[in-house]
């Protein structure tokens, strides 16, 4: 664990989860389902991978585009709703999951106000270097608060953050990222959530709604390329590291709308015949020409479908804030007490 020290006494932190770096079981656990995730009969790889400085520095360009609603709806959501959801939550700890650059969790902070009552705002990011800047940037403007760096992948230790973390807690997760779990990994998230969730504490997640496809379609492959270019870096996150031989410009990105489940995938098409070598994987990729790897699933919701999930992992759905056109939502959950 280490401090820096920002303007005016400000101080922030940045650990690891689970420890001081992640062990030799995770390591290996990690290359097994890359392994087997790529040997599948459609291929995949995690969104986890999309993460190095290049891919989040891509995707902070993708919620500035025009096509990209997501982002713009959600903050307006916040400058809406943001001081009655903290007056009815009344958090002592703040939790972020996923922070990015860290921009949406200052419209929570503005709407927490002056208090005397010491507060603690931990934020979870893969990557690292981003996240060191956000609650750094934080410290210096709040200080008031104290900030808490946590590097991890939450899709594999939420279970860590659970009881005895924290009291009086709202964990957030902007962005709509719980979409891209599929559904049995939406429930297990949900459910080793709920089981770290105190009586006082609540879960705020945003997500996106079921709309016409098109739009849909729009935001995940805009004409500017910029997704493109955030989804085939991919390629090049493997090949660093896992010691591969992916030719990005052999590959071109593709997104379509599955109505029936209600979700967005992205892939990655092979323009030709091509042999792939991942050494860390011990894996020899043969792929035909317009051979597809699917590398996200972005899930869309109604509030009937999400109150559905909520209620399978123990959770209720207490507040629903929304804009006019319902394009995105953020949902407050709550343990359901037996």
């Amino acid at each position: 664990m280490d401090g820096n020290t920002g303007e005016e006494g400000a101080f922030a932190e940045v650990s690891y989860l689970g420890g001081a770096g992640r062990d030799e079981g995770a390591n290996l656990r990690e290359l097994r389902e890359l392994r087997e995730a790529l040997t599948r009969t459609l291929p995949e790889v995690p969104p986890r991978y999309f993460y190095d400085d290049v891919g989040s520095e891509l995707f902070e360009r993708i919620t500035g585009l025009d096509a990209y609603y997501p982002t713009r709806t959600e903050i307006s959501i916040l400058e809406t709703f943001g001081k009655t959801i903290m007056e009815r939550v009344a958090p002592r700890h703040i939790l972020e999951l996923g922070s990015g650059a860290g921009r949406k969790i200052r419209l929570l902070l503005d709407a927490w106000g002056q208090s005397d009552v010491p507060r603690t705002c931990a934020m979870l990011d893969i990557n690292e270097s981003f996240l060191r800047q956000s609650i750094n940037r934080l410290a210096a403007d709040y200080s008031q608060i104290r900030f808490r760096g946590i590097v991890g992948d939450f899709t594999e230790s939420i279970g860590d953050l659970g009881p005895g973390f924290e009291t009086d807690r709202l964990v957030v997760f902007f962005a709509g990222t719980i979409g891209n779990f599929n559904p049995q990994q939406r429930r297990r998230f949900l459910i080793d959530l709920a089981r770290g969730m105190g009586p006082t504490d609540s879960f705020l997640v945003g997500v996106d709604l079921v709309k016409d496809s098109a739009r849909l379609e729009a935001a995940y492959d805009d004409p500017e390329g910029v997704t493109a270019a955030f989804n085939i870096n991919m390629l090049s996150v493997l090949n660093r590291q896992f010691d591969g031989d992916f030719d990005p410009t052999k590959f071109r990105h593709r997104a379509l709308y599955d109505r029936e489940n209600a979700w967005i995938e992205m892939r990655l098409v092979a323009n030709c015949a091509s042999q792939v070598r991942l050494e860390k994987l011990d894996l020899n990729l043969e792929l035909a020409e317009g051979a597809e790897i699917r590398t996200e699933l972005s899930c869309k919701f109604t509030r009937t479908s999400l109150e559905q999930n909520a209620q399978e992992a123990g959770l209720s759905v207490v507040g629903w804030y929304s804009d006019p056109d319902s394009l995105f939502a953020l949902a407050l959950l709550r343990r359901v007490e037996a």
